[in-house]
């Protein structure tokens, strides 16, 4: 008898030490939640009225680009949906869908010495990394959002060549005026979901 009693002596004297230690991941996770959420009520106080995810990855390199996330999430959810395991019938790949020789020209630009390859484009954040950088090139060199989607979608050399030749006016878009139809489509969708980020839920969460 005199054995157990001492056991449970034992016990009672570690139990305060599990219960600190919960209480501080409980903290710790509040912490973090309330520090997700401020980020994201700087761009849209009443949150998303679209779905998104991986929000960490989206939010940190908008802000180390400083580029609109909104558009970031446009982007993914007409490009893949959220699925970072998406491949085209063309090869793109992951959330963001990027090409391979899109891909090796944002690691040159960014003069990133890390081992990884293009399979690693079905990594969410560097996949997320690779395209917000990408999007900010191309928003700063046609200061245009439809253009930006144009470029991400078809190409900068097709953009250039219609800009060049009079058929797209950067001063004045019309989504008529792009002569490819998917193109165009393309550029519909991304507007779509880029607005309804825009937008605000009115008197509370998702």
């Amino acid at each position: 008898m005199a054995k157990t009693k001492r056991k449970s002596k034992k016990r009672i004297k570690k139990a305060p030490f599990v219960i600190l230690f919960l209480l501080l991941a409980i903290v710790i996770v509040i912490y973090k939640q309330d520090f997700f959420l401020g980020k994201v009520s700087e761009i849209s106080p009443n949150m998303f009225t679209y779905p998104t995810k991986y929000e960490e990855y989206v939010l940190k390199y908008s802000e180390e680009y400083d580029f609109d996330p909104r558009f970031v999430f446009a982007i993914i959810h007409t490009e893949s949906h959220f699925d970072p395991n998406a491949t085209s019938e063309v090869g793109a790949r992951g959330l963001m869908q990027l090409m391979e020789d899109a891909y090796n020209w944002v690691k040159f630009r960014l003069d990133d010495t890390r081992e990884h390859t293009y399979d690693d484009m079905y990594d969410p954040e560097l996949n997320i990394q690779y395209g917000t950088y990408m999007l900010k090139y191309l928003y700063d060199k046609y200061d245009s959002y439809e253009l930006t989607a144009a470029a991400y979608h078809s190409g900068m050399g097709a953009v250039d060549g219609w800009i060049s030749d009079g058929t797209v006016s950067p001063e004045n878009f019309e989504l008529d005026d792009i002569p490819s139809d998917v193109t165009a489509n393309y550029i519909y969708k991304v507007t779509k979901a880029y607005n309804k980020y825009k937008e605000k839920i009115e008197g509370g969460d998702l």
